[in-house]
């Protein structure tokens, strides 16, 4: 096999191991989001907040929007400085985590340190009772 042959056959081999790798990239589910259940609006009116730390797309907190109560948010409660988990102080309308004060707002941005990350952000749909929540995109 001379060296002309043999680059042709090391290049049809390459796009062959390549292409299971470009059809799932471009597979319609790829760009799916998978919701789950994270808990029922009765359990969140009970407490005023809504924690489950089992879920497959890690823990989450869900709280109702304080301007405006038909809508749901949810926020990875994890604190990305200490990892201690952050909860929901009404009065002040913002996430407080309880190690070193860090406090973030309704979308999950720092509005006071010392963490400098934000907390992670769930898409959230109600389906009648029942609160979903899946990882944004």
């Amino acid at each position: 096999m001379n060296r002309r042959d043999f680059m042709a056959w090391v290049g049809v081999g390459f796009l062959g191991s390549s292409l299971p790798v470009a059809i799932a990239a471009c597979s319609s589910k790829s760009g799916s989001r998978e919701f789950e259940r994270v808990g029922s609006l009765a359990e969140l009116d009970a407490s005023g907040q809504l924690l489950n730390e089992t879920t497959d797309i890690g823990p989450v907190l869900v709280i109702r929007d304080p301007d405006n109560s038909d809508t749901v948010r949810a926020v990875n409660p994890v604190c990305p400085h200490a990892r201690c988990t952050v909860a929901w102080q009404a009065e002040k309308t913002r996430f407080t985590c309880p190690c070193h004060g860090s406090e973030f707002d309704l979308d999950g941005a720092v509005a006071r340190g010392p963490a400098r990350e934000a907390l992670g952000v769930y898409a959230v749909k109600l389906e009648g009772n029942q609160i979903l929540a899946a990882k944004s995109s």
